[in-house]
This record gives C-alpha cells, sequence and structure tokens, in this order.
C-alpha cells in the first residue's frame, strides 16, 4: 500500500500547481515571489501609513449546482467576488488572493475549469493569485464532490478607510444591481427546486434561459465601480456588500447607533430570478430581503449632492432610500 493507493496522488498535486503557475504568469512588482514557494511574499513599502484589510469567504451550495451541470468555470468568480467585495466596502484596493479548495479525487480537468474561473475573477478585481491549497481528502468528501474558499487581503490608507462613523440622518442610499442570486440562499433554492420537483435544465417563466444558467450566473465583482468612485473624489460615508442576510442584516453593519435604513422597495427593478422564486415560496417581504440581495449587490451611502455624483459617474445606480433617525435597522417599504 502506498499513498496513491489510499486515496492521495501527490504527481497529480504537483501537476494541478503547474497549471496554476502558467495561468498565473503575470504579477504585480509587488508580489516578490512565484505560486510554489511556501508562502508568499508582498512588498507594501509604497504606502504611508497601510492598515490591511482581510476577508475569508466560500461559495456555499451554489457549488452543489455547479457539479450537478458538470460546470466548473463561474464558481471561482463567486469564490473572489465574496471575498474582495467585503474588503473593499472600506475603500480597500485589493492586494492579493488565495484560494483553498477541497476534494474527494482531485479531477484535473474539472479544477482546471475552477481555477481558470478564479483567475478571471481575479483579473476582474486587479487582485493577483498568490497561493493557496488543495486538499485530496479520500473518504472525507465524495470522489466527485469539492468545496472551496477563498482568502482577500486588502490594502488603505489608514486616512481613507470608509467606515460608516459619518453617516448621518438624512443621508441617501444608493444601490448597484446585483447579476442575480449571487452566492446567496442556495440552500433555500435548491430546496424547493427538489421539493416542486424542478429541472434545472427547464426554462420556467419568467426566466428566458435555462434554470441551471439564471443560478450559475457569477457573483458581481464590484471593484473597478468602487475603485472609479474613488479616483473621482467623489465622498462616499459607508459601504455595504449585500450577501447572506440581505439588506435586512448587512446594512445596519455600517450605521451608527440611532440610525436606519428606510428602503423603498417600489424603486429597486425585481430581476426575474426573484420573481420565480417568490411566486412558489410566497415569503414574507422581509424574509425575501433577509435572504436574497433582492437585485442590489451592493450599496453606498452618502449626502445627496455626493449620491448625485455617483449617479452621475456609475450611471447604473438606482436611489433606493435613504438614513433616518430611530432604532438601528432597516425598514422595508
Amino acid at each position: 500500500m502506498d499513498y496513491r493507493s489510499a486515496g492521495v496522488d501527490i504527481d497529480k498535486g504537483l501537476a494541478f500547481v503547474d497549471i496554476i503557475k502558467r495561468k498565473t504568469s503575470n504579477r504585480p512588482s509587488y508580489v516578490l515571489d512565484g505560486i510554489g514557494g511556501f508562502a508568499s511574499l508582498i512588498s507594501i513599502s509604497q504606502y504611508k501609513d497601510p492598515v490591511l484589510v482581510s476577508s475569508t469567504d466560500g461559495v456555499g451550495t451554489k457549488l452543489l449546482i455547479a457539479q450537478a451541470v458538470n460546470i466548473h468555470n463561474t464558481v471561482g468568480i463567486d469564490l473572489v467576488a465574496m471575498g474582495v467585495n467585503d474588503v473593499i466596502v472600506y475603500g480597500a484596493k485589493p492586494l492579493f488572493f488565495l484560494d483553498y479548495i477541497a476534494c474527494g479525487r482531485l479531477n484535473l480537468e474539472v479544477m482546471e475549469k475552477v481555477i481558470e474561473g478564479i483567475v478571471a475573477g481575479c483579473n476582474e478585481a486587479e487582485c493577483p493569485l498568490v497561493g493557496g491549497e488543495t486538499a485530496e481528502m479520500p473518504d472525507f468528501y465524495p470522489e466527485d464532490r469539492y468545496d472551496l474558499a477563498g482568502f482577500a487581503v486588502g490594502i488603505v490608507e489608514r486616512d481613507s478607510i470608509i467606515d460608516g462613523k459619518n453617516i448621518e440622518d438624512g443621508d441617501v442610499i444608493v444601490g448597484i444591481p446585483s447579476s442575480g442570486l449571487h452566492s446567496n440562499g442556495f440552500s433555500l433554492v435548491r430546496r424547493f427546486i427538489r421539493d416542486k420537483g424542478l429541472s434545472l435544465e427547464g426554462v420556467y417563466p419568467p426566466l428566458d434561459k435555462p434554470l441551471y444558467e439564471e443560478l450559475l450566473t457569477p457573483t458581481r465583482i464590484y471593484w473597478r465601480q468602487i475603485k472609479t468612485l474613488l479616483e473621482s473624489g467623489v465622498k462616499v460615508k459607508g459601504i455595504a456588500h449585500i450577501t447572506g442576510g440581505g439588506m435586512v442584516d448587512n446594512i445596519p453593519r455600517i450605521l451608527p447607533e440611532g440610525l436606519y435604513a428606510h428602503i423603498d422597495s417600489k424603486a429597486i427593478p425585481l430581476p426575474p430570478i426573484f420573481t420565480f422564486i417568490n411566486e412558489r415560496l410566497k415569503l414574507p417581504k422581509e424574509e425575501m430581503y433577509r435572504t436574497f440581495n433582492m437585485g442590489i449587490g451592493m450599496v453606498l451611502i452618502a449626502d445627496r449632492k455626493e449620491a448625485d455624483k455617483i449617479d452621475s459617474i456609475l450611471k447604473e445606480t438606482i436611489i433606493i432610500g435613504k438614513i433616518e433617525s430611530g432604532k438601528r435597522g432597516v425598514v422595508i417599504e
């Protein structure tokens, strides 16, 4: 008996590292060492008073949809998005990204597709993939299953941190649209697909594409929009990434005590996937807004004048509410 017969193929793991190296050959000058060493070396000497901003996240059970239909080149984008979007809400530039891939058996064809997605996400986020870990774990996972985790690190000058402390009564809430479900709410979605006997290949009104295509639409990465605003000099007081918990749980994370977000749901164009879900589940509005992003992936808070500037710069934004005095939280109308 040897390690390979026990389910771990070291040679295949090394071959996978070579695949990753080929796909990540370009790296910024502040990355001092490439993939393959014991750790990654990052220089931050160009910053005066740098603060590192870190986040770790996964893709959740959206992975089961990808694995069910054998489409693996989008979930890597989701992985990068979930980490990077959390980092940039502080005004931080994405500095580097690492991944963790765990699987029952290392399938190089599948994992190459996953890495292609991660690299595509990193390119969109202008954030190099500098390392990671691939764990082949027989008996722990079924042979055809894998899980992903990502680690994003950003950097911001201390005096440029966006933290919500200056948010005031009367400020405006600006939403940037999502691309769909992003990477949250999939355990509920998978359950009702199963319980109602729906097919992932089916096309169900009001959707105009197979259900699996809608579900696997990658999470938007908002770095380029935030970067554009930062470079423009617009004064943004707070930014919230709308992930698990929806607007109901995520917007209060950046609000000072004594303020709440008043959301006008009628101002938000509802993507078809949420209509599809709500028509079948009949969930209360509050529950929908606490489970899903409901069409808004990122929320910005600014005063009225700055909010108008945001809209003129990004074009796609929607004013979805305002900040009012009261118990900290969110009111959905």
